[in-house]
């Protein structure tokens, strides 16, 4: 039997990261922990480095090759991330 006050785990998770102000953190480390899946194999071996600072994600990536590609797809990338946290953490991508 659920009382009037009773939240869902998902919400209470939910709040917790707003009143603690770790959402924009936790949505950044979700979607670095992402990159392998939605990039695929092949280029997330080839990332030696990747990391968020001020709504830039910042990528290294070791093929000139792989780079110009995802230069060229580099909005449509910035769009399944911020698809998958829900929310706009990403507003553009620099490679390294």
């Amino acid at each position: 039997m659920r009382k009037p006050n009773d939240v869902t785990l998902k919400d209470a998770i939910g709040k917790m990261l707003d009143v603690y102000r770790l959402r924009r953190k936790f949505d950044e480390t979700s979607i670095l922990a992402i990159w392998p899946e939605i990039m695929g194999t092949a280029i997330a071996n080839r990332t030696t480095q990747i990391y968020i600072h001020d709504k830039k994600l910042f990528i290294r990536i070791e093929s000139s090759v792989i780079k110009n590609e995802l230069l060229m797809v580099r909005q449509g990338i910035i769009q399944k991330l911020n698809d998958h946290a829900g929310s706009i953490v990403i507003t553009e991508m620099v490679f390294l």
